[in-house]
């Protein structure tokens, strides 16, 4: 049986403190002001030990076509545009527009250099434009001469500028690159100041990011359109923090053939126009091809609300002599990605009596009757290549001579005030009933989710 000896375990204790209580005093000592000087200093020591993110996106990209968030954070261009569209100087200081749009003069801005320490001059501007010539009179003035008047000039050279390789103008540079084929696999971006690295993996579609997520490759991933994945919502997992935006850089949006034999009928197709429901829950309702938050969005263009007595009333007189059999079956192709909004419509327009048939695809048709998928609104209010007759991206083969002279006219006015003017007439007739063929029904700007590690 064990005995303790109380006397003789005082007695080691107070010989081993004896031997080196100092040093562990100090030790002590030492510990605590440690641990206060991490707690006070930790925000510089940080930059000695850069953070690094991994961002998830979808899409295939390669160095000469990389997403506007990544070129944005690598460089700048002449001009700048605000969200509403408006545009700012960046690195011009000013500007002079002559011979009615032709002629673009920029002053730069002295002393910026980019991230090589080259500095900026008209000589290291890395712009090339086709039927442009460029003069340089000196080290800080560039002219742009245009063929003809042009005026998402401004706009254009908004692009961020890279004379050599991707040394830009950027609080980022790149650090690393990995190529996968053809395509950027990833693409690693280090701040200049503090070193806060950022690492853009890209993934070939949307199921395939939630995935990296979930499996802890990715510490954010943006512009996904909801949050199930394998059937769980990856909202609802803990240190998950999610929020959604709203992408005013799309617009979904259904398509009609005016030359189709059976949606050429303008009454059918402003029918199927009445009929659409006044809210999608996958987006923010849109009735005209601009955000509400652009300076060209026009507030007296009529917004049309569902009416599905008047659409009711359209359709009996397209079928006014047709028995229910008798009526031609109407086909919607749809993104993939939209079938579900296809659906709810077509439940709508069966409703109404027409024969609906949904069919899915995975890029633009070539063919189609109603076409339901996306467009990207450009930054600049030019919608010529989307809506001009002469145009081969005309997807619809909408035709109007006054929609074709307002487009005209928008791209050659160079005053702001006057493009305003123009536009709002380019809004008011494209949904004129009285007017104008409906080439398309305008649905909704996406709401997107971004999907963050706590």
């Amino acid at each position: 049986m064990l005995v303790i000896n109380k006397r003789l375990f005082l007695w080691l204790i107070k010989a081993y403190i004896k031997k080196w209580g100092r040093i562990l005093a100090l030790s002590f000592l030492g510990g605590l002001i440690g641990f206060f000087f991490l707690i006070f200093f930790s925000s510089y020591l940080v930059h000695l030990f850069p953070q690094k993110e991994r961002v998830g996106m979808v899409g295939a990209y390669s160095l000469d076509k990389l997403p506007d968030r990544i070129t944005q954070k690598l460089s700048r261009g002449l001009t700048k545009l605000s969200p509403s569209g408006e545009i700012k100087p960046d690195l011009a200081e000013s500007w002079q527009i002559r011979d009615s749009g032709k002629t673009y003069v920029f002053k730069i801005k002295r002393g910026i250099r980019f991230s090589n320490g080259t500095e900026v001059t008209s000589k290291t501007l890395g712009y090339v434009f086709k039927d442009v010539k460029i003069e340089r009179p000196d080290k800080y003035t560039i002219i742009f001469h245009l063929h003809d008047e042009y005026a998402p000039f401004l706009v254009t050279i908004s692009r961020p500028i890279f004379p050599r390789g991707l040394q830009g103008l950027g609080e980022y540079t790149i650090t690393d690159i990995k190529i996968n084929g053809d395509f950027i696999s990833s693409l690693t971006l280090s701040h200049t100041a503090d070193k806060h690295q950022v690492v853009y993996v890209f993934y070939p579609n949307q199921e395939a990011l939630k995935t990296a997520f979930l499996l802890g490759e990715a510490t954010e991933i943006d512009d996904i359109i909801n949050t199930k994945a394998n059937n769980t919502d990856i909202a609802t997992h803990k240190n998950v923090a999610v929020s959604r935006q709203t992408n005013y850089d799309q617009l979904v949006t259904l398509f009609y053939n005016t030359k189709d034999q059976v949606i050429s009928d303008n009454k059918l197709r402003k029918a199927l126009s009445y009929s659409l429901p006044d809210s999608f829950s996958q987006g923010e309702r849109a009735h005209l091809p601009y955000p509400p938050r652009s300076i060209y969005f026009s507030k007296e263009a009529a917004v049309r609300s569902q009416d599905l007595a008047h659409a009711k009333l359209l359709l009996d007189a397209v079928y006014l002599n047709a028995s229910e059999s008798a009526r031609p079956e109407l086909i919607i192709t749809t993104l993939t990605k939209y079938h579900v909004v296809a659906a709810s419509i077509a439940k709508i327009w069966e409703g109404l009596g027409v024969k609906v048939k949904i069919t899915d695809v995975d890029v633009k048709p070539t063919v189609f009757q109603v076409y339901l998928g996306d467009f990207t609104v450009p930054k600049d209010p030019d919608q010529y290549m989307l809506w001009h007759s002469d145009q081969e991206s005309n997807i619809t083969k909408f035709r109007s001579l006054r929609i074709d002279k307002l487009l005209e006219d928008g791209r050659k006015t160079v005053a702001v005030k006057e493009r305003k003017r123009i536009y709002d007439d380019f809004q008011k007739y494209l949904l004129d009933d009285a007017v104008i063929d409906t080439p398309a029904s305008f649905l909704y700007f996406p709401y997107t989710y971004t999907l963050k590690r706590r």
